[in-house]
């Protein structure tokens, strides 16, 4: 078994991954970190429509909204405000979905979690 961390050790833990992702459509290559479990809870939050038996998933601008959370300079600050996820919802949808797909897998989320968030809050009520 491994080491037993403190509280301290895992509050300082520089844990946010990011990466690279190059986009042709735009002529270069933008910094895509993860999220943080709160960034990722509020994002989870924003795709959920409905209560009870009538919740579904809603993908609309899901794209967009995870690049306007997840696009970030050298500085680590976010490139994009949640006011120009309209706007980015016109980019094209290829340049979004690499950029989706790669925030996703580096915030631990799949397509499964959000069909299972849909179902948890259908089932919970």
């Amino acid at each position: 078994m491994g080491k037993f961390l403190s509280a301290e050790e895992v509050l300082n833990a520089n844990d946010i991954v990011t990466e690279e992702v190059e986009v042709p459509e735009w002529g270069g290559s933008v910094l895509v970190r993860g999220l943080t479990a709160l960034e990722r809870d509020r994002f989870e939050a924003s795709v959920i429509q409905g209560s009870g038996k009538n919740t579904t998933v809603k993908l609309e601008n899901a794209r967009a909204k995870l690049a306007s959370l997840t696009v970030v300079g050298e500085d680590g600050k976010r490139l994009f405000s949640q006011a120009d996820v309209a706007k980015l919802s016109q980019k094209s949808a290829a340049a979004l979905n690499r950029i989706y797909n790669v925030a996703a897998r580096l915030s631990g989320i799949t397509d499964e979690d959000l069909e299972e968030i849909s179902q948890d809050f259908d089932g919970g009520q």
